[in-house]
C-alpha cells in the first residue's frame, strides 16, 4: 500500500460473479483476524474492491472470476 497526503490508498480487483450467491468475504488487519464486511453477489454482477488500512484479505465463495493487476483468476479452475 502507499500512501498520499496521509492517506492509506491499497490495490484494486475486479469480482465478475458466474453465478448467484457468490459471497465476498473481507477480512480484517491486526493480531486477531476478523471477517467484517460481506457482499452476496448474483450472476453477472461486478464489484470493485480495494485493500484498506483496515481490509488484509477478501475471501470469495462460489463462482467468479477476479481480476487484478497481477493477471486474472478463474475460481472454476
Amino acid at each position: 500500500m502507499s500512501q498520499n497526503n496521509g492517506t492509506v490508498q491499497g490495490e484494486y480487483f475486479v469480482i465478475k460473479a458466474k453465478e448467484n450467491g457468490v459471497h465476498v468475504i473481507g477480512l480484517t488487519r491486526g493480531h486477531d483476524t476478523r471477517f467484517h464486511h460481506t457482499e452476496k453477489l448474483d450472476k453477472g454482477e461486478v464489484m470493485l474492491a480495494q485493500f484498506t488500512e483496515h481490509t488484509s484479505a477478501v475471501k470469495i465463495r462460489g463462482k467468479a472470476i477476479i481480476y487484478t493487476r497481477h493477471g486474472t483468476i478463474d475460481t472454476e479452475q
